[in-house]
């Protein structure tokens, strides 16, 4: 499996906070890796390590399979919180400034202007733009150097519906036409649910769990959560009997999402061997309530 980004327990506290805790993360080419998690769980501040905008208390990153960050980090684009714009310059001439620093000829900055949807805003200065045009104009010149990957930090927080539709089929269309992989944080689950092939769940600093999208929607289908005394001993028991399958466990609890119709025959086996059964509740969780269990409201 190749991984574009790559972390080794990286770490960085501050005086009076470990705002990111021994973080693995693994994001393949050509992923939209969706960074969950509430506002102050690490998720910036884990953007900017990756960046090098900050330096890692401890731990590694390792970016195309390379350790010379310096060298790769050149592919990497980054729109990270509010998009510093020239606003009384239009789109191509903000694009034309920047591209000074991150380079790109006129046809590669008007390419880049049609592909974000902003190739016919003519002579328009940037501050009449709307929330949802800055973003994208934000993305475009995060798009200048032709890079492999893009790092946005939330960038969809604060647009109404029509602005966030156009973030996110500017996403899939770059994804999907120009091969682009995507780290995006946020904390709109429902939306980053519309494009994310790969979640990272974060909270208070560690990366609780990393789950394919599919993986996640066939756990968020009608699932039997069985509440019960011994949890190793129920998994034992369901895996002797070949009930156990596709599954999740916590400290008190099994979570069965196939092969659970028989519901009351479980519990009979389950009590013939001793094992308490606190509860038995059938659900149809969807990804608010998974995402809930594991980082609190």
């Amino acid at each position: 499996m190749e991984y574009v980004i790559e972390t080794n327990d990286l770490t960085k506290s501050f005086p009076n906070k470990l705002a990111v805790d021994h973080v693995n993360m693994h994001i393949r080419r050509g992923d939209i890796y969706g960074f969950i998690g509430k506002n102050g769980a690490g998720k910036t501040t884990t953007m900017k390590l990756i960046l090098g905008l900050i330096n890692p208390t401890e731990g590694s990153i390792t970016l195309f399979g390379d350790n010379d960050l310096n060298k790769r980090r050149i592919k990497i684009g980054s729109l990270i919180e509010a998009p510093g714009l020239y606003k009384n310059a239009s789109a191509y001439e903000n694009m034309k400034r920047f591209s000074i620093i991150y380079g790109g000829t006129d046809k590669e900055i008007k390419e880049i202007l049609e592909l974000v949807g902003l190739g016919k805003v003519g002579k328009r200065k940037a501050g009449n733009f709307s929330l949802g045009m800055r973003q994208r104009l934000g993305i475009a010149i995060a798009l200048l150097g032709n890079p492999d990957i893009l790092i946005l930090d939330e960038p969809i927080n604060g647009l109404d519906p029509a602005g966030i539709k156009e973030i996110r089929d500017t996403i899939l269309k770059l994804n999907k036409e120009k091969g682009v992989t995507f780290l995006i944080s946020s904390h709109l689950l429902d939306e980053l649910s519309k494009i994310t092939t790969m979640y990272g769940i974060v909270n208070e600093g560690k990366l609780v769990e990393e789950i394919d999208a599919k993986e996640l929607m066939e756990k968020c289908k009608q699932n039997l959560k069985i509440k019960v005394s011994d949890v190793n001993k129920t998994v034992k028991i369901l895996k002797q009997n070949g009930i156990l399958d596709k599954y999740d466990t916590n400290e008190d609890s099994v979570t069965l999402f196939n092969n659970f119709e028989d519901s009351a025959g479980i519990n009979e086996l389950l009590v013939k061997n001793n094992i308490k059964v606190i509860e038995l509740s059938p659900s149809n969780s969807g990804f608010e309530e998974y995402f809930i269990e594991r980082i609190g409201r």
